[in-house]
């Protein structure tokens, strides 16, 4: 027997592009079962597709339709952005082309932009006003970006792309190498891009009560630590020939539902467009430490920054820069 939900508020409206993909199967069950929005929230989903993958779609929703779920009140599977994204108060911009062994960061920015300019167009037709917009699919800051600058009409600021996968990255890292659950790992977060020049910032971090700067060695934080995260995606595909599905749709349902019903005092991080801080270029989308509350995004901005940290943020301001540059005519 299905766990009875009181709903005494009125359905949301979730859009997820790229639905019958491995990440958006993975994430679909997550949403529908209220650990995003909170379990006495009913949603009407909206699930985007391309045409070739339009039949793959019918299959994932029969299987939602066959699940129950009592917060469900509809669902919506189309190929046509502004039908996916009418009403929409918060949309997974899942739907991209995944790197392969053979592609390198060029290839991903050229392959997917022209995507998000349609994307970005269609959310500033029919969206709501104060819809709240993650990236998940890469090159997701630069992918945001774009799909920001198609959509004039909505604040730069409800746009955001993800690094919180690479923060559940740092902090399993962290729990496994201290030997304690990743519950117990708190206030790591991400610098900059979700690319392998992202910097996983210990220094605030907290291990079991203690300070994980102080738990761990500064050459295994400089050095193993760092790389691990960094190139987790491409050990993912190596391993499994296929990159990240299931971490990815957890992280993105971790990111959302922190920004829809806040992350608790948490430091938490997420990219969104620059107002300057830390002296990134203004507009560049960029992972900052955070904190959600009352549905807003705050960036913490006046933690010290040390040397390290420093040549880390102006690395990434430079590999974004340059991947800017790349999509100059789609902005």
């Amino acid at each position: 027997m299905g766990t009875k939900v009181e709903q005494t508020k009125e359905p949301i409206r979730v859009a997820v592009t790229g639905a019958a993909g491995n990440i958006g199967y993975a994430l679909l069950w997550r949403i529908a079962s209220g650990d995003c929005f909170g379990h006495n929230q009913p949603l009407i989903l909206q699930l985007l597709e391309i045409p070739p993958g339009m039949q793959r779609l019918d299959g994932v929703i029969m299987e939602l339709k066959d699940s129950a779920f009592p917060l469900v009140h509809d669902v919506i599977g189309t190929d046509d952005p502004e039908l996916a994204f009418k009403g929409a108060e918060a949309i997974f911009l899942v739907g991209s082309r995944p790197r392969t062994k053979d592609m390198d960061r060029s290839d991903l920015v050229a392959a997917n932009g022209p995507i998000f300019v349609g994307q970005g167009k269609a959310i500033d037709a029919v969206s709501s006003r104060d819809v709240k917009v993650i990236t998940v699919g890469n090159p997701c800051n630069t992918n945001a970006l774009i799909a920001s600058a198609n959509a004039p009409g909505i604040s730069s600021r409800q746009f955001t792309a993800m690094t919180r996968l690479d923060q559940n990255r740092a902090v399993g890292l962290m729990a496994e190498k201290a030997g304690v659950p990743a519950s117990k790992v708190q206030d790591v977060f991400i610098w900059g891009n979700h690319a392998n020049t992202m910097y996983p910032d210990p220094r605030f971090g907290v291990v079991d009560g203690n300070i994980a700067t102080e738990v761990f060695e500064n050459d295994w934080l400089q050095g193993d630590f760092l790389e691990t995260v960094a190139t987790r995606g491409k050990a993912v595909i190596m391993a499994r020939g296929a990159s990240s599905a299931a971490s990815a749709a957890s992280a993105a349902v971790d990111h959302m539902r922190d920004w829809w019903l806040g992350s608790n005092g948490r430091i938490v991080s997420m990219a969104l467009p620059s107002e300057g801080w830390y002296g990134v270029p203004e507009g560049l989308v960029f992972s900052f430490p955070c904190r959600c509350e009352g549905g807003e995004i705050i960036v913490i901005g006046d933690l010290p920054i040390d040397e390290f940290a420093q040549s880390k943020i102006e690395e990434n301001v430079a590999a974004l820069l340059e991947e800017r540059n790349a999509v100059n005519d789609l902005l």
